[in-house]
């Protein structure tokens, strides 16, 4: 079982599914609704526990309510908490979350308010494999990044914008968004953009592009893993699950190739189902999508096909 570490944000989910998005000053009706626990680093962590990793978890809440139900589903999802910082009269961060019918998404998010920046009570046990940090607390992904390149343990970034320098430098992994990317290099082109930040790092490099799947750096030359087929229902929390799968898929032994397919089809499958993390896959799941796809292509390049 492949132990992941992962440091940065948790939060709790306001999640309200209309028709489209809305727009000016009015009342809007909503057709469903989910109140579930979110953050980049909180997703990714359960989805390493749903897909059969051992996650453990550090973060910083507030000694309120919210705090108190986001580690609640924390337990439930069987992530292991014993590094977690909760700041008296701290408060929690949370997020109301707008999902169109199309997939799109739209999000409010208030980080916080009186939590301490200093990763002073931050410890990565001894068994973990693959070091996992968000850019929402930068202390602490750099404090975890560092552990890990002393360890001699891959140390990965989610590049969500904006992106420090400073981790870019330690991060043996960085998996940057598109979003993450292109305000980092100030240039809209993919692929130029791509190409950039692997000439300026040692790190391997990658960037998921949603519909478009997986960009990655392999001998210098710009690869594509394409994204599974599916309809997008709720694209929140995919790229942290991507990220979460990944992590897990190099925990396990998989090379990067086989680690990003791995995260792919986790990605796809929660895109599938509304309600942000809710929808993200057990392991059963995820290999089944995976042997199917294998199974069509064999199949498509059959003679006579």
């Amino acid at each position: 079982m492949g132990h992941v570490f992962v440091t940065g944000l948790a939060t709790l989910d306001f999640v309200f599914r209309l028709d489209q998005m809305p727009v000016g000053g009015e009342k809007f009706q909503a057709q469903d609704v989910s109140i579930v626990g979110g953050g980049g680093a909180a997703n990714a962590a359960v989805a390493v526990a749903r897909l059969g990793g051992q996650a453990s978890l550090a973060t910083r809440l507030g000694d309120d309510a919210v705090g108190e139900m986001i580690l609640s589903e924390l337990r439930n999802e069987g992530v292991i908490l014993d590094q977690i910082h909760c700041a008296p009269a701290g408060i929690s961060a949370f997020s109301s979350i707008y999902v169109a019918n199309n997939g799109d998404r739209q999000i409010v998010n208030f980080r916080g308010a009186g939590l301490s920046d200093d990763p002073q009570f931050l410890e990565m046990p001894a068994s973990v494999d693959v070091a996992l940090a968000d850019t929402r607390w930068n202390a602490g992904a750099q404090k975890t990044l560092n552990t890990a390149k002393s360890r001699g343990i891959l140390g990965v970034l989610d590049a969500e914008s904006p992106v420090h320098p400073d981790l870019i430098k330690t991060a043996s992994h960085i998996a940057f968004s598109r979003q993450g990317l292109t305000d980092l290099t100030a240039e809209p082109d993919l692929i130029k953009a791509l190409t950039a930040v692997s000439a300026a790092t040692s790190a391997w490099v990658c960037a998921t592009d949603g519909a478009s799947g997986v960009y990655f750096v392999d001998a210098k030359r710009i690869e594509n893993i394409p994204a599974f087929p599916v309809t997008a229902i709720d694209t929140l929390a995919a790229g942290d699950v991507w990220h979460g799968a990944f992590c897990l898929g190099l925990a396990e032994g998989r090379d990067e190739h086989s680690a990003m397919e791995f995260a792919n089809a986790a990605a796809a499958l929660k895109c599938t189902q509304f309600g942000g993390r809710k929808g993200c896959p057990d392991r059963r799941a995820t290999e089944n999508l995976l042997k199917k796809v294998q199974e069509d292509g064999q199949a498509n390049t059959k003679p006579g096909r």
